[in-house]
Formats: C-alpha cells, structure tokens, sequence
C-alpha cells in the first residue's frame, strides 16, 4: 500500500486532540465570521469612496482584513502541523488520516460533537460519515 499520508491517526489519539482542535477551530470560526464582516464593510464602502471620501475607513478595514487573515492562517497551520485536515471552517469539521481494516480512511469530527464519533472513505466526504461503533 502506498501511503498518502505522513501520520495516520488512532481513534483514541484523534479523540485526545478534541479538546485542543475546539479552542483553535472556535476561534478560526470567530475570525471567519469578523472577516465576512469586514468584506462586506468593505463592499459597500466602495461606492462611498467614489462619492465622499471613506478612504481612511477602508484602509482600516483592510487593516484589520489583514489582521484576521494572518490569525486564521497561524491556526490553520497549526492544526495542518498536527496531521489534521481542516474541510470546513465554518461548520467546524476536521479529518484525520486514519487506517481502517488496512484501507486509508478518514475520522471525522465536527466542533459541535462532544467527541470523534464517525468515519468515511477518502472519495466520499462529510455526507458519507459512518458511526465508528
């Protein structure tokens, strides 16, 4: 078997990262939300700028884009640094490499679940979870 990735995870030593993951993917997921925020601030400042003169706003928000950007790019990376994969910061959902029955797979968790609790093939994704038990 040719392996695909660097680490494969234990469901035990997935479900020990839990804890860890939560603090980093709640605050990626609060980054997330400011920088949509701070888009859309920017989006309607745009026509304004052309009228009125909003520049000194919009290099604020751009500021602070930059600011969210770099701190959810810092998380992202350090979870990256761990083996796991981040699919979806706004759900909150991760992977983890996983070997089941000899065949590469993914544990799957999602930050509003108390603990890992699902599984899927590597071609199926999030809609193919399966219960581990």
């Amino acid at each position: 078997m040719s392996r695909r990735f660097a680490r494969y995870f234990t469901v035990e030593e997935a479900r020990a990262l839990v804890p860890r993951l939560r603090g980093l993917l709640t605050a990626m997921q609060a980054e997330k939300q400011q920088i949509d925020l701070e888009v859309e601030a920017l989006r309607r400042l745009v026509q304004l700028i052309q009228q009125n003169g909003h520049a000194l706003e919009a290099l604020e928000h751009e500021r602070r884009l930059t600011e969210l950007a770099r701190a959810l790019r810092r998380k992202l990376r350090a979870i990256n640094e761990l083996g796991v994969e981040v699919k979806d910061v706004d759900l909150g959902l991760v992977d983890f490499p996983s070997l089941r029955d000899g065949r590469e797979v993914y544990l799957c968790w999602k930050v509003d679940e108390p603990t890992v609790q699902y599984w899927h093939e590597l071609d199926v994704g999030y809609l193919g979870r399966q219960p581990l038990e």
